[in-house]
């Protein structure tokens, strides 16, 4: 999903990144199917590590319909390779869904928690939008409501909350999911033509940069 393409008529709508596109074991091609960032981005990781980053939405709906793709592919992944998830803030309304990613993280709950918070927002429907609509629907699943707003309203949340949106502007993410690499290398559905061209192209530059080490 494009980032201009982000209001509540294009979410039924938009197909963006979803095309079917086959292109096998082809190399990808710079300024086309992937960019490299005029200026790097710091990492998190040590030396000898590549970090990939995740942009996501929790409201997205080929974030939702990537999310099992892109858990099998973290799985698969060598040793070296150190996955971060980053939830995007294109609109002021998208900062309740990016603080809650960073309350599951902070409380060790985002192995049981992402997965429902996508299941409860596509498939169940629920208007998940704001802190306290969250915070009801935590009460039901695990989480006290209490414990939920007190975390959701940290200093520790908001300044995690905050960086993510400097690293989607950072990497210049213009939709989700997208893929940063090693904080030097971004694509996305609409370049690449599909998630699954995205995952093999994160793959080749992940190849790149530990050959560049």
């Amino acid at each position: 999903m494009k980032r201009r393409e982000f209001s509540v008529a294009a979410l039924a709508a938009c197909t963006v990144g979803q095309s079917a596109y086959a292109q096998g074991n082809k190399k990808p091609e710079e300024g086309i199917e992937y960019v490299s960032l005029d200026k790097r981005v710091p990492t998190e990781v040590g030396d000898g590590k590549v970090e990939v980053i995740e942009f996501f939405w929790y409201s997205c709906p080929h974030c939702n319909a990537f999310e099992p793709r892109f858990s099998s592919w973290i799985k698969a992944v060598s040793k070296d390779v150190v996955v971060k998830r980053v939830p995007v803030r294109f609109r002021e309304d998208f900062e309740a869904q990016q603080r809650a990613y960073y309350v599951w993280e902070s409380l060790g709950m985002l192995e049981t928690m992402h997965g429902k918070l996508f299941n409860a927002i596509h498939n169940e429907k629920q208007n998940l939008t704001s802190g306290n609509a969250l915070a009801a629907w935590a009460g039901k699943n695990g989480l006290a409501e209490q414990k939920f707003l007190e975390t959701f309203n940290s200093f520790g949340v908001a300044t995690k909350a905050r960086r993510a949106t400097q690293l989607q502007e950072a990497f210049k993410v213009q939709g989700v999911p997208a893929l940063g690499v090693a904080g030097r290398f971004y694509t996305d559905g609409s370049l690449a033509g599909s998630m699954e061209r995205a995952l093999q192209i994160t793959d080749y530059l992940i190849g790149e940069v530990r050959r560049g080490r």
